[in-house]
């Protein structure tokens, strides 16, 4: 169970480094030859859509940047948790961002590489670290509440789940919907030993 949850997040981040992301050219550049994938050339203040793995790379020597809302910051995790929070039980916040995790990881690693340097940016840590353990521990209840409905009420809502979030829906609904039917299999046990 353990390594399905690992593979399950091993694959998102795998799908989200080679997700297509938008960057602009800080300066201009020939073309870039790599193993089996050319990029560029870039002209300085031009626009491009590259893949995630490659703009990381391009940014370190300040080629490209990436375009405004491409990676998260503090606002976007406050606004996410803010939206997420007034919601029933019943109901979950479909995350307005494709691969929200492999995001959120990469966004706490550069404040955890930056907090050292300025006490501005350890405040920033914390204040993210904080807003990103409410966004998790919140989507956790709400997909615990889920996986134990139901199958046909928790189908439903199981497009808003993020896929390293269905993963554990589906391992949490199977694991209940197990221990239910073996509480009453037990019942059941019980009570024909009643008859004898």
């Amino acid at each position: 169970m353990a390594e399905d949850i690992s593979r399950k997040i091993a694959e998102a981040d795998f799908l989200f480094q080679n997700s297509l992301v938008r960057v602009v050219a800080n300066r201009s550049s020939p073309e870039i030859k790599l193993v089996g994938l050319a990029v560029g050339p870039f002209e300085e203040g031009n626009q491009y859509e590259i893949q995630f793995w490659v703009a990381e790379e391009l940014e370190k020597p300040g080629i490209v940047f990436f375009r405004e809302g491409q990676l998260l910051d503090l606002a976007q995790i406050i606004k996410i948790e803010t939206r997420q929070r007034p919601l029933p039980a019943s109901q979950i916040y479909k995350l307005p961002y494709q691969f929200f995790y492999p995001k959120m990881r990469r966004y706490l690693l550069k404040l955890r590489t930056e907090a050292p340097k300025t006490p501005e940016k350890m405040s920033e840590y914390k204040k993210a670290r904080d807003w990103c353990q409410d966004i998790v521990n919140h989507r956790l209840k709400k997909i615990i509440t889920l996986a134990s409905t139901p199958s046909q009420m928790g189908q439903i809502l199981l497009d808003d789940l993020a896929s390293e979030e269905r993963l554990l829906y589906e391992i949490l609904h199977k694991c209940i919907r197990e221990w239910a039917t073996k509480i009453f299999d037990s019942e059941e046990e019980t009570a024909g030993e009643d008859r004898i």
